[in-house]
């Protein structure tokens, strides 16, 4: 047995052991809600397909796929030198994300509390009363379970590491303050206008019906608009709607500052990620793993909830929200 099938396996010893003891650990303490995610129960495992070598496709999957390089053989360059690759496609989790109105629970992770002093205006109390509109907080984690069960070996063709915290936006001025998050996102006072606004009702047909549109970056489809980055959501008449927009948010966040990039593009793109300040929104879908795991599916950024969220938020709960982000990955496989 190699060094690395052990070290994986202590890794999902060590997770399914803490989420066993999850309800135990939760019960005596005052932390929020939440719960350790099971990387083997709670992840919808046939959302990893549709996979394609080229352009021919060698599985289905729950959703439609996106776009991929025509050839099957990929020649990558390597300095002076080059390699050959098969152009694989296939839908990688790379992140799980937290979503929570009470700032420094970690959902996903037990729904322990972090105490990270004052973080901001807009949070308190949000998640004992009843509002028109909320404040969210958002943490970004680094999930690559691909890499820990073996299921790719090329390193060029997944997300390498550990789980990780990435992300938290309560120590980030930007998430609560629209004025400063014009910052990253200038270009939102484009786009704040009823026609602009009104073509997203394009967007939020066409996520529920398979891909979102990719020319409307601004729309996240069925959530509303993907502008500004912060933590407001106004009118709320669901939480699920909610947490998701500031989920799809934080993604668009995370490319714009280059800290998620893409992996498509004509051919020779296949063989290197490369930033993407524009999210490409149909290569990215979401599974929930919290409080209530949806494992036999997962959907496109923007679809419509209306079909399964009935049964995924709880009126009693208290507005803690963890999702597992899956994206599109075309490599060269070597």
């Amino acid at each position: 047995m190699t060094f690395r099938a052990c070290l994986t396996g202590i890794i999902l010893a060590t997770v399914c052991w803490a989420a066993s003891l999850s309800s135990a650990s939760a019960a005596t303490s005052n932390a929020g809600d939440g719960r350790w995610v099971n990387p083997i129960s709670d992840v919808c495992w046939k959302c990893l397909f549709p996979m394609s070598l080229g352009s021919i496709q060698l599985a289905t999957g729950p959703q439609p796929d996106t776009s991929n390089p025509a050839s099957p053989i990929q020649i990558c360059p390597m300095g002076i030198l080059y390699r050959v690759g098969l152009a694989i496609g296939f839908w990688e989790p790379v992140a799980m994300v937290d979503v929570t109105r009470e700032p420094g629970v970690m959902v996903n992770m037990g729904g322990f509390k972090i105490d990270l002093g004052r973080t901001g205006t807009g949070t308190a109390g949000q998640s004992d009363r009843p509002a028109a509109g909320a404040f969210y907080h958002v943490h970004w984690y680094k999930y690559p379970l691909v890499y820990w069960l073996n299921i790719i070996t090329t390193a060029g063709c997944m997300q390498t590491g550990d789980m990780d915290i990435a992300y938290l936006s309560e120590v980030d001025p930007t998430w609560n303050d629209s004025t400063l998050a014009m910052i990253l996102n200038p270009e939102a006072a484009l786009f704040n206008n009823l026609i602009a606004q009104g073509a997203c009702a394009a967007d939020a047909v066409s996520s529920s019906a398979g891909l979102p549109l990719a020319p409307l970056f601004w729309c996240a489809g069925s959530q509303g608009s993907m502008y500004p980055f912060t933590g407001f959501t106004s009118g709320e008449f669901s939480p699920l709607e909610s947490s998701l927009l500031v989920t799809e948010r934080m993604a668009f966040k995370m490319h714009r500052e280059g800290l998620v990039w893409n992996s498509v593009g004509a051919d020779v793109a296949v063989c290197h990620e490369y930033p993407s300040p524009i999210i490409p929104k149909e290569r990215w879908r979401y599974q929930m793993v919290n409080m209530y795991p949806a494992t036999n599916s997962c959907y496109p950024f923007g679809a419509s909830t209306q079909i399964w969220g009935s049964t995924h938020n709880s009126p009693q709960s208290k507005k803690n929200f963890g999702y597992l982000l899956w994206r599109k990955r075309n490599c060269a496989y070597t």
